[in-house]
């Protein structure tokens, strides 16, 4: 007789076999079923981002995960949010409000297909990394519409579950982009201004919001002007980071426990938590400043959290 026992959730797959009456085989699992999902937003398959796509798919699975890929332009993705997201009957035809109808679209399975294709990949994923090329200090367009599309009201978030209460507090996500311009030119002192305030939004404003996980994004600064040998080793180095992604600490955003959550109380910070923060020499985050100095690297590098 043998007894086949899987146990999961480990880093390496082995077998092992106990000689008794019987033959007992434990088969150890990897992590076989993390899913990552990779929203990726570029044109060519030939392109840097493509071999940053490409490197985390093969780093990741060799680790045993299942990736998927959403090549948005490959898909033919929708960027507009519209009435057209919703099938069926408005509830308000005459004055349509998108979050409204969608929210109520979203409780009764009424959005459109590929919207509900890529809920079931977002539901699934324990990882998603947003590849793409920073246009116009932010994301492509077809990118944008993911977010307005995918990331509903409801399924994504509600005025009770929001920032470090929302719904995918379980989840990672990471940036993953290329720019245009060099780092230094993203310093505070360069023309492009701080990286960090560039971020603010999409990380603190869309990923936080929905209760991401955010771990440090990884930038790409200039791969179009820079010579191969440099291409080459920014891949090497996304790479080594791809290895131990899963144990990296996210970044540090303000707690929803430290404001007043309440219409009454405007959803400002606690008074208490003002008067502590008196002495600090930063504020508490890049949006969260107090009028003081931008904790340095807030958004680009992972610090400890707020008591």
């Amino acid at each position: 007789m043998c007894l086949v026992i899987r146990l999961s959730k480990v880093v390496q797959v082995f077998s092992l076999t106990l000689q008794c009456d019987s033959k007992l085989t434990v088969v150890l699992c990897t992590a076989a079923e993390r899913n990552v999902l990779i929203v990726y937003a570029h044109q060519s398959n030939g392109s840097f981002n493509a071999a940053a796509r490409d490197a985390a798919m093969e780093v990741l699975q060799s680790q045993g995960c299942r990736v998927t890929v959403s090549d948005l332009y490959a898909m033919g993705f929708r960027a507009c949010a519209t009435a057209d997201d919703i099938i069926g009957e408005l509830k308000n035809p005459d004055n349509f409000h998108y979050g409204e109808e969608t929210v109520q679209a979203w409780k009764e399975g009424r959005l459109t297909d590929d919207i509900k294709a890529e809920h079931q990949k977002v539901r699934e994923a324990q990882l998603i990394i947003f590849q793409f090329p920073m246009y116009w200090f932010s994301v492509p367009a077809i990118l944008k519409g993911w977010i307005d599309r995918v990331l509903t009201q409801g399924f994504a978030f509600s005025l009770q579950n929001m920032y470090s209460n929302g719904n995918f507090k379980d989840k990672k996500v990471i940036l993953s982009f290329t720019t245009g311009s060099t780092e230094g030119m993203f310093l505070p002192d360069g023309v492009h201004g701080d990286i960090n305030v560039v971020l603010w939004p999409l990380q603190s404003g869309t990923l936080y919001f929905c209760g991401f996980q955010v771990l440090p994004p990884q930038i790409f600064w200039a791969p179009g002007h820079s010579p191969p040998e440099t291409q080459k080793a920014m891949l090497v180095a996304w790479r080594k980071r791809l290895a131990t992604l899963w144990e990296e600490t996210p970044l540090s955003f303000t707690p929803t426990n430290l404001f007043d959550m309440s219409f009454s109380g405007g959803f400002r910070l606690l008074p208490q938590v003002k008067e502590q923060r008196q002495e600090e020499p930063y504020g508490l985050s890049t949006g969260h400043h107090l009028g003081k100095p931008i904790p340095p690297n807030n958004q680009t590098k992972a610090s400890p959290p707020h008591d």
